[in-house]
């Protein structure tokens, strides 16, 4: 069966997935083959210090998208499309979007990049004695019951983006099981919210007199491969204005950016792992055993099918670096050289190949916003360097590559040099993987493992939840999630491997002790220099 009868015949699945600049849709065939895209570039706002992206924004970003995903299927295909065999929503994970009983938004969307609620994650994380990460919706949520917020009293549900989306194209109030572990903590017996945490957390408020209990207005959880609901007559008009698609498509349960990452790496069964690195980084390895006490660096999270996961995420990765091109855009702008941006970007990376190993002592931090593994509530974009340093081009941009990865490796230290983690496999995904054989050697180098990285490298998670939407319905019976990546999707493809050498490993490690050193200068800026 050609593509073009696939598509007219319904048969072919989609996922689309926000990310932090860019919201990406992919249509793949019976064979998991991406065979069309779309996408919609967009930017978070800061309004009244906290970072959102407006209703309007997201819905218009979701027709856009797949507006653009179907003038791409008829100009390869010449076909429409009308029928769908299933649908998936992912989004970036976590933040806090509350809803009173109208289905109305009670402030704007505080996303996952938001660094104000210290205080919330610090008392959850001492009540719960586990690891309450700063961008999670629980902290947020008792953020603003300690902020004595009116709004918190309204609240009838609270979702994240994946879930907002996924409820208002179906009506269901789901979210699948590792997106909704980056709400509150999971129980990996019951594979639902832990329900010892749910209790302390209601017992905690229960002073307040909200007239909900946090149940009450939590999505339900569900595992990859569940019943999610079905596409509506008001989703079909949400999604695709032109009115084309029909309703009635199922859905997989949406999920977060990491549990999308993980199935686009093949990477949930134990001893495996991913790296996604883009405008944030995190790094995802799949758990034999618990870990022998919580860090405050490290978030346990779970696979789409309910795994435990150590997960190590970074609020900034490649954003500094993109300032930094731009900058040299800028300069051939003015000496009248005009520039691919994709050729700009791959030979402006390429360089750093280059460049000493310890990056010749220079130093950068690409803190956009903050970054809670090194204790930084806010940041400062920062390059630093002693006079005799080597500063060169080559240097100047490991360093700059190195940084985007540093904050990764300090939280991943404590997993491979302190608790011991074994790891089989790790893949890296995501644009810092796009300039072949420059960002996978480098992270090898930081985590001392080999890093595999697939052709799929730079549009991981809209492909991964387009593999969880037909994953719903192409599924054997009792197939397991694992099992269906494996043998039906990747057929023993690991993709292209890079071992660390001993001189890159040993650099990195100088460079981090200075990195180390050098948070103190970090801070200096943070402190005297203010943010327009």
């Amino acid at each position: 069966m050609n593509t073009k009868t696939i598509i007219e015949s319904g048969q072919a699945a989609l996922g689309i997935e926000f990310g932090s600049t860019r919201i990406k849709a992919v249509l793949i065939d019976q064979n998991n083959t991406p065979i069309a895209q779309g996408s919609h570039t967009w930017e978070n706002q800061l309004i009244d210090g906290l970072w959102t992206y407006s209703i309007k924004d997201i819905l218009a970003g979701l027709q856009d998208c797949y507006a653009n995903l179907r003038s791409d299927v008829k100009q390869q295909y010449g076909v429409e499309i009308e029928r769908l065999a299933a649908i998936g929503i992912s989004a970036m994970m976590h933040g806090y979007m509350a809803f009173d009983d109208k289905e109305q938004i009670l402030v704007p969307f505080r996303t996952w990049r938001n660094t104000n609620t210290g205080q919330a994650a610090a008392e959850l994380s001492s009540l719960f004695n586990f690891n309450i990460p700063l961008r999670w919706s629980i902290s947020h949520i008792y953020q603003a019951i300690l902020n004595g917020e009116e709004h918190v009293s309204k609240i009838d549900y609270l979702t994240t983006l994946a879930g907002y989306i996924h409820w208002q194209l179906t009506g269901e109030r789901v979210l699948g099981i590792g997106d909704a572990s980056g709400m509150i903590p999971i129980d990996p017996k019951t594979k639902d919210y832990d329900a010892t945490m749910v209790s302390k957390f209601d017992e905690l408020v229960a002073p307040k007199k909200f007239g909900w209990k946090l149940l009450d207005i939590l999505p339900k959880v569900l595992l990859s491969g569940a019943d999610a609901g079905k596409l509506t007559e008001k989703g079909v008009s949400l999604l695709d204005v032109s009115g084309h698609l029909q309703a009635g498509v199922p859905l997989c349960p949406p999920e977060g950016d990491a549990g999308t990452g993980m199935a686009a790496t093949n990477a949930v069964k134990a001893r495996t792992g991913n790296v996604s690195a883009g405008t944030s980084s995190f790094s995802m390895i799949v758990l034999e055993k618990n870990l022998s006490q919580p860090y405050k660096m490290i978030d346990i999270v779970t696979t789409p099918d309910g795994s435990p996961v150590a997960m190590v995420h970074c609020n900034n990765c490649t954003s500094d670096i993109n300032d930094w091109v731009d900058i040299f855009k800028q300069f051939g702008d003015l000496m009248g050289m005009k520039f691919d941006m994709n050729e700009l970007y791959t030979k402006i990376f390429s360089v750093a190949l280059d460049g000493e190993a310890n990056c010749g002592g220079l130093l950068s931090y690409n803190y956009i916003s903050g970054e809670p593994v090194t204790n930084f509530e806010e940041g400062r974009p920062l390059f630093v360097r002693a006079e005799n340093d080597n500063f060169s081009l080559a240097n100047f941009m490991r360093a700059q590559l190195y940084a985007a990865i540093g904050v990764l490796k300090i939280g991943n230290d404590v997993l491979f040099k302190d608790e011991k983690v074994n790891v089989d496999r790790i893949t890296g995904h995501g644009g810092y993987f796009k300039t072949k054989g420059v960002g996978q050697r480098f992270l090898a180098a930081a985590l001392n493992s080999p890093i595999s990285v697939m052709e799929t490298a730079g549009e991981g998670g809209a492909w991964g939840i387009a593999l969880l939407a037909s994953y719903l319905v192409n599924k054997e019976a009792n197939q397991d999630l694992a099992d269906f990546l494996e043998n039906k999707v990747f057929a023993g493809n690991t993709g292209t491997e890079i071992k660390p050498t001993s001189e890159d490993v040993a650099g990195f490690e100088a460079y981090i002790a200075n990195y180390k050193k050098g948070l103190t200068i970090e801070k200096a800026a943070v402190e005297n220099k203010d943010a327009n």
